[in-house]
């Protein structure tokens, strides 16, 4: 694979991920955790570690995969700025509540429940459309999704817990990762 490949995946990845540490603040209030979104975390680390264990140093890469790539980058990057400036202190890796939390609806919110996952995935599609095989591109995606929906029913749950009716609604108006699908 040419290097711009891997170059495009670094810059990528970089500027994406970059969002997450300017916009968190170290907010000191009491808060209320739920860790099973951990179980979560790990099932969408190895999906996208699945990517990696292809034969991706001998393959070509065809312009419309770069292509397809770079706009799903983009895609990830403002989705990744947006949501994270949009929850400010709210800001978790773990699903977690915190005092006067507030339910986020504009911004990428009122397009989808969980844009930061939305973005995620669009980094695990660009990059497995540079370096894996279909079979194994595929397979990685299923398997991040399941942990993607770890994720967001631990989630969902907790702001339902919190927020009810006004949560329940919001759910009804808006898809949780891809608008207009699901």
């Amino acid at each position: 694979m040419p290097l711009y490949g891997y170059v495009m995946i670094a810059v990528g990845s970089v500027l994406w991920a970059l969002a997450f540490p300017l916009a968190r603040s170290k907010y000191k209030g009491s808060l209320r955790l739920d860790r099973r979104a951990r179980w979560g975390v790990a099932l969408q680390a190895i999906g996208y570690t699945m990517l990696w264990q292809g034969s991706f140093w001998t393959r070509s890469l065809p312009p419309w995969r770069m292509g397809t790539s770079i706009l799903l980058f983009g895609i990830a990057c403002a989705l990744s700025w947006t949501s994270a400036g949009s929850l400010g202190k709210q800001l978790r890796v773990d699903a977690a509540l915190i005092a006067n939390h507030r339910l986020i609806r504009s911004g990428p919110y009122g397009v989808v429940r969980h844009p930061i996952y939305a973005s995620m995935l669009a980094v695990v599609a660009g990059t497995g459309l540079v370096i894996a095989p279909w079979y194994l591109l595929l397979t990685a995606i299923a398997v991040f999704l399941a942990g993607t929906e770890v994720r967001i029913r631990t989630e969902d749950a907790l702001l339902e817990s919190h927020f009810g009716e006004e949560f329940r609604q919001y759910r009804r108006a808006v898809k949780g990762l891809i608008p207009f699908v699901a």
